[in-house]
């Protein structure tokens, strides 16, 4: 059986930036499990997206990296949506829903095409000290004492939030991989989320993201780990209500694919969040088929 399959980049900033993933739109070969894993592993991108009809929203979607499915993945969401657009089937200005394994999400179809995926609210959990986190990132626990708490936040996806001091350490991080996958494994994450808020263009924060568990050393954008960093900084007092609205952040320059992710809080007059967005554009759109 041959497969249509899509690949695109989701947050891109420029044609040769974004996080590259695979989309397979519905169209009837009512995919199992095994297959969608299989081409999931052929394309070998961090996540690839499978559209199928759904009884409770407008679409269902399943993820699935190399390795194993996920219960979301906000840049392969992007993808999807993007490459809907592009092909007339999502229109501008039109909200959707999604069936995902972390609930039913809203997505949102804005100017040009931009498009916003609805995050789960944030939960704020567990707190890691540096002295844990530090010697799997070829650090000293003193370089990771920033004012600001390691902590564990999901909008959909547990990740472990790691502040950094300066663009200088971020980009000066050596992973260890098999310690992060040992302490990933520990606290049931999908992996860290290495921030810093020393940033140029106006950026409310730089980052980079290990999750070598599912088979993915770094990833050049990611969406549901900016949800909840979004979430983290507001909740630390690091952005006003005003700035927590819309905010810009930055990606993948470490691996010379430049990510630009933009995320946004709705907040009620007390100040609580009400719903996390996050949303980018896509580029270099292709069509290949995969055998199976």
């Amino acid at each position: 059986m041959n497969v249509e399959v899509y690949t695109l980049n989701a947050f891109a900033k420029e044609e040769s930036g974004g996080n590259p993933a695979g989309v397979v739109l519905e169209d009837g070969l009512s995919l199992d499990a095994v297959e969608m894993q299989l081409i999931a592993k052929e394309l070998g991108y961090s996540e690839t997206a499978f559209m199928e009809k759904s009884m409770l929203a407008n679409y269902k979607i399943r993820y699935f990296t190399p390795a194993s499915e996920v219960d979301l993945c906000g840049h392969a969401t992007i993808a999807a949506f993007g490459l809907m657009y592009s092909l007339g089937l999502a229109k501008e200005g039109t909200s959707y829903t999604i069936e995902t394994k972390a609930g039913i999400l809203d997505v949102d179809i804005g100017s040009g095409g931009l498009v916003y995926l609805s995050q789960a609210l944030p939960q704020f959990l567990e707190r890691i000290s540096c002295e844990e986190i530090a010697p799997s990132l070829g650090m000293n626990a003193e370089e990771l004492e920033t004012g600001l708490p390691i902590q564990i936040v999901s909008t959909g996806l547990r990740d472990i939030l790691i502040p950094i001091l300066s663009r200088k350490l971020l980009n000066e991080v050596q992973p260890n991989f098999d310690a992060i996958t040992a302490i990933s494994k520990k606290y049931d994450v999908v992996g860290y989320h290495l921030f810093t808020l020393d940033t140029p263009d106006g950026a409310a924060a730089e980052y980079r993201n290990f999750a070598p568990l599912y088979d993915i050393p770094e990833e050049s954008a990611t969406g549901t780990s900016n949800g909840a960093l979004l979430s983290y900084l507001y909740q630390q007092g690091q952005l006003s209500l005003r700035e927590a609205e819309q905010v810009m952040f930055r990606q993948g320059y470490s691996m010379d694919c430049p990510s630009e992710i933009k995320a946004g809080l709705r907040l009620s007059e007390s100040g609580e969040i009400n719903q996390v967005r996050v949303g980018g554009a896509v580029a270099g759109i292709e069509r290949r088929h995969i055998k199976i």
